[in-house]
């Protein structure tokens, strides 16, 4: 049987794996690295400031590095570096069987007649104007939903399945919840609500350690809305690496995720379940697809609920909810279900 070739493309913002932001990265890397030991042979087309262990190709930095580089850069750049990678896409269409992309647009002009045999992820949300001419003007273009409430937002002729997220196994151990804290991790924007989570644990009378960075399109969140709420038991540490998710993750009581969007996926869940931590989440988006009531957390409405349902997390077994994160949510199951969509779109 003929190795089956596949270009994973990444999006160009961070290097692929990221360092202290960028999920999208992060399960890019990990599915890559997952395929590889099933077998498939990838091409990664990423940033040259990456540092995945597969086969690159990638000639100019991320935004990232190259805001680091120079500071600040023309708002064209993220264009200009996809464009860069699509030419190098296009000079390689021949060399593999399918090509699944991570991008945003351009892709699918570009690959013309090969749109039956690629694959396309979107890592954000796609109910709004912006995908919905996208998807009307790309109606053979095969795109696999995170979870299923964004698969149901998407056109049907465009449904390609659903594969959830995944994590290698071992990026994160069982914790015990020594810490005592409730954690949050993400950005800081009314999307993600970090001030609902402070009044949550105010609420359940628990100290909170909130990590994540200021988000970039939503910048006077953080100081109008969260800073003030912070004091001895409401701590914010800023973004955290890997080692940094382990420790705030690892030692929480649980993981507070009191959102406020159409959460397509939601990575930090299945972080927070690979630590063996609860999760108490607001009932949007993905969230009742992640989190199994009373098993792994609990998925409430309000923030009188997620307060009340803080109080009775010790309830829960935290080596259960590792359990159930390797059963449901590592690198190896994702590649799994991504290789069946692949061979069914050749198939087809």
């Amino acid at each position: 049987m003929n190795t089956l070739r596949v270009a994973q493309v990444a999006p160009n913002i961070f290097p692929t794996p990221p360092g202290l932001s960028g999920g999208t990265e992060r399960i890019v890397h990990d599915l890559s690295k997952a395929l590889e030991s099933l077998g498939v042979s990838i091409t990664l087309f990423a940033p040259a400031d990456s540092a995945s262990d597969v086969s690159r190709i990638g000639e100019l930095e991320s935004l990232k590095g190259l805001e680091e580089r120079y500071g600040r850069v023309p708002p064209s750049i993220p264009q200009v570096l996809e464009a860069v990678q699509m030419e190098a896409l296009r000079q390689r269409l021949d060399q593999f069987d399918i090509v699944h992309c991570h991008g945003e647009f351009f892709h699918a002009a570009l690959l013309g007649e090969r749109r039956r045999h690629s694959l396309t992820t979107i890592h954000w949300r796609v109910d709004e104007l912006d995908r919905k001419l996208f998807f009307a003007a790309f109606p053979d273009l095969p795109v696999a939903g995170i979870s299923q409430s964004q698969l149901d937002q998407i056109p049907a002729s465009n449904r390609a399945g659903v594969v959830h997220h995944g994590l290698h196994e071992t990026r994160y151990r069982l914790g015990r919840g020594e810490g005592g804290h409730a954690a949050f991790i993400g950005r800081m924007t009314d999307q993600k609500q970090p001030d609902a989570a402070i009044r949550i644990a105010r609420a359940a009378d628990v100290p909170i350690r909130l990590a994540g960075a200021v988000d970039v399109g939503n910048p006077t969140y953080f100081d109008e809305r969260v800073r003030p709420l912070l004091g001895d038991r409401a701590e914010f540490i800023g973004p955290v690496d890997d080692a940094g998710k382990q420790t705030l993750l690892g030692g929480a009581r649980a993981l507070l995720f009191p959102i406020d969007w159409p959460e397509p996926f939601g990575l930090v869940m299945i972080e927070a379940m690979a630590c063996g931590t609860p999760v108490i989440a607001f009932n949007r988006g993905s969230v009742p697809e992640i989190v199994e009531e009373g098993v792994t957390g609990f998925v409430v409405e309000t923030e009188d609920q997620a307060a009340a349902a803080l109080a009775k997390v010790g309830d829960l077994d935290r080596g259960a909810i590792r359990q159930r994160f390797e059963a449901r949510f590592t690198a190896r199951r994702m590649a799994e279900d991504y290789l069946a969509l692949y061979r069914r779109l050749l198939a087809a």
